[in-house]
């Protein structure tokens, strides 16, 4: 059972076993799942009342945040995006208003507003 040498490595390595590394042995490929359509199902879910928030002071709290923006109307819901490790915030967050009125009125009063001391940019998520 002796194979020889030259029979052994006379054939070119897989194009898969390159660099050591094998074929992915999933059904699906990574490269089937499109972003393209969860951009449109998000765009049609997206009226114009979703607002993105930047400057934000470390210190705010969703309900500074709330306070400041039911000013301009009602509020249907804010998130502050923050730090997994320590929970503070990252400086910026979205605000959904009720309507898109009072969306655009947001952008057009509150966009450069200063809260906790630090100018604001309010604009509409794309």
């Amino acid at each position: 059972m002796s194979y020889s040498k030259r029979s052994r490595y006379s054939r070119s390595p897989s194009p898969y076993r390159r660099y050591g590394r094998s074929m992915s042995r999933s059904l699906s490929s990574p490269r089937s799942r499109s972003r393209s359509r969860s951009r449109e199902s998000s765009e049609v879910e997206n009226p114009g009342n979703n607002l993105y928030v930047t400057g934000l002071s470390t210190r705010v709290t969703k309900r500074e945040l709330e306070k400041h923006f039911a000013s301009e109307g009602s509020v249907a819901d804010v998130h502050l995006v923050t730090d997994p490790w320590t929970r503070e915030s990252r400086g910026f967050g979205f605000v959904t208003m009720s309507t898109v009125e009072e969306a655009n009125r947001c952008i057009k009063y509150l966009d450069r507003s200063v809260l906790e001391g630090r100018v604001i940019t309010v604009e509409k998520v794309n």
